[in-house]
């Protein structure tokens, strides 16, 4: 694999300045004054985070990418661990409204309208857990997800969650993905209780099957497939609860991986 270009070559602007946080600064020309922005001392010319106001919010973070010169910026819900907003941008100054929108606590809608780059996921914060309005949070997320996805198979895939999501009995649960197939859970994050069934899309059409490691039945329609998922899904399953620990050993799921 190639070595990545000298951080001067990309960053003559942070490499000068010592810190990507102090290159933020300066750039605000002032804007920044006050703000906890901080870069960490292994990598200082690729990372700095800044935290906010608001005691429930995690930090936001922005790395710099080492082949090109680009810079992603990160802030995570802290009770599930993933993302409430995200993005890529190759200006600088742009990077630093977000830091001082997230800083000073505005909503995710208003930190994308302050640096248009960082895009809302669906997700909310929340101060404490709230297992109804955080399966409502992740269906949003599931939707907002589907619709900036450039994939041959994305018309697909947004046809599989609009019409799982549409559903009441697979819209109560706490949905995730796994290798892009739907799943879903009795349980939100960061412990989930994942029940039964899986669907996803594939070349020959739209699967149903009670575990990942099963083949499945075809059908044409993602609302085929829905029918089936259906049909497999368990009794009795009652009102989704927060996943402070793990119910069931079988099942249990920590923080898995999206996608």
């Amino acid at each position: 694999m190639p070595q990545p270009p000298e951080p001067a070559t990309l960053y003559p602007e942070i490499a000068a300045a010592g810190s990507l946080a102090a290159a933020l600064r300066a750039v605000a020309a002032g804007a920044l004054d006050g703000v906890p922005l901080t870069s960490p001392a292994a990598e200082p010319l690729y990372s700095a985070s800044v935290r906010s106001v608001l005691p429930h919010r995690e930090p936001l973070r922005i790395s710099a990418w080492k082949y090109e010169r680009m810079w992603s910026a990160s802030a995570d819900e802290r009770l599930t661990e993933l993302p409430v907003l995200r993005g890529e941008t190759d200006d600088l100054a742009e990077v630093a409204r977000a830091v001082r929108a997230w800083h000073d606590g505005e909503p995710p809608e208003d930190v994308h309208a302050a640096a248009p780059f960082v895009r809302p996921t669906g997700r909310l914060e929340l101060d404490r857990p709230d297992p109804a309005r955080m399966v409502a949070y992740e269906w949003q997320a599931l939707r907002t997800e589907a619709a900036e996805l450039a994939t041959p198979w994305a018309h697909a895939y947004r046809e599989l969650v609009e019409a799982a999501g549409a559903v009441t009995e697979l819209s109560e649960l706490y949905p995730f993905t796994s290798h892009w197939a739907l799943r879903f859970s009795s349980a939100t994050r960061p412990y989930m209780d994942v029940v039964g069934p899986v669907l996803w899309c594939a070349d020959d059409g739209f699967r149903a099957a009670e575990l990942m490691s099963e083949r499945g039945a075809v059908f044409g329609t993602a609302r085929e497939a829905v029918a089936e998922a259906l049909r497999l899904l368990p009794d009795g399953l009652g009102p989704v609860r927060y996943g402070r620990g793990p119910r069931n050993a079988g099942n249990a799921v920590e923080t898995p991986g999206e996608a």
